[in-house]
């Protein structure tokens, strides 16, 4: 079968690879699908980890071609999304064996609801390999603890940002506003349920915020009345924004990556009383979001932008590491 794999610093190649062996416990997959993270371009220019070629694809979906004679809970045929942090031989698509950005994928030691969850068929498959970021934006979501009463500003209109936005207005969040430097990305949030939205190239975030959602309590003037501030967009100033017009008691959530360090007036979180909290990876979310996904499948398809041949990988790889070119780029297999 053909596998993408990282051969050296900012170089991929397609290759011929062994078909998997199926054993007792084990699934394979026909992938149909596979979504391409941020993560794969950082891999891409490092030349991968450890030693020869690193197979790439951590956001898989695809169909059951083979069950091992230990293995319940699956039917051939049956369609699929995958929690690629459990996999013995290490992270799919993370340094592990194997990789989601080939025409097969072994699922070893295969469990249904842990390493494996079936999906309705109507689900297009490039909307179900949404399932691993947008586990990734609910972790987020949930790390900020938040009551129906709260109101949120998101940070960064990207796949994660529109995710949240999506699983704050699902667990019944009254109103979620997205900001964002890009207009078309504006309208993709507005799209998938944000109340309202900030162009934070052209308009003052933190007054747009006390207008959105009234002056907030605090010892310092020109607070806004938002709760929880989730960045999703990596940048500094973002940081500044957020602790800037942060209320006494908000929360601050971080999942974007930072790639320097941050300044942080720690007066400001002192005297405010402000929660920061961090968000990396879904520790209990990757198939909590899976219901989400399937009943409110033609919003998370808002979020992909492209959908591109397996036989034009090299051409997804380089529109998805080309900043402002993508939102979501999904590769699809026949």
């Amino acid at each position: 079968m053909k596998a993408t794999v990282i051969t050296g610093p900012n170089e991929t190649q397609v290759i011929d690879v062994p078909k998997p062996t199926v054993g007792p416990n084990d699934v394979l997959i026909k992938m149909r699908a596979c979504g391409i993270c941020g993560s794969d371009s950082l891999y891409i220019s490092m030349g991968g980890f450890g030693k020869g070629h690193m197979p790439l694809g951590h956001e898989p979906a695809g169909e059951v071609v083979e069950i091992g004679s230990a293995v319940t809970g699956f039917t051939i045929g049956d369609h699929v999304v995958v929690n690629p942090m459990i996999a013995p031989s290490g992270i799919i698509g993370n340094g592990g064996k194997f990789g989601a950005l080939a025409e097969h994928l072994l699922i070893e030691d295969a469990v249904r609801g842990t390493s494996v969850e079936v999906v309705p068929d109507h689900i297009p498959f490039e909307v179900a390999a949404l399932n691993e970021p947008m586990a990734v934006a609910r972790h987020g979501v949930n790390r900020c603890q938040p009551k129906p009463s709260d109101k949120v500003v998101i940070f960064g209109a990207g796949p994660i940002g529109l995710g949240a936005t999506i699983g704050f207005k699902s667990i019944g969040v009254g109103h979620v506003v997205v900001a964002d430097l890009i207009p078309a990305r504006l309208e993709k949030a507005l799209a998938v349920g944000a109340d309202a939205v900030i162009n934070s190239a052209e308009e003052d975030v933190a007054k747009r915020l006390i207008e959105l959602h009234g002056a907030g309590e605090s010892m310092f003037p020109g607070k806004a009345g938002t709760d929880i501030y989730y960045d999703a967009a990596g940048a500094p100033r973002v940081i500044s924004a957020a602790l800037g017009a942060a209320k006494t008691g908000a929360r601050l959530c971080v999942v974007a990556v930072h790639k320097e360090p941050v300044a942080v007036d720690f007066l400001n979180v002192m005297s405010n009383e402000i929660t920061i909290v961090g968000s990396i990876g879904y520790p209990d979310e990757i198939f909590e979001v899976t219901s989400d996904i399937v009943a409110n499948w033609e919003k998370y398809a808002v979020i992909v932008s492209h959908t591109i041949p397996f036989a034009d990988v090299d051409e997804a790889l380089r529109i998805a590491s080309t900043p402002g070119a993508a939102d979501k780029v999904v590769v699809v297999f026949q």
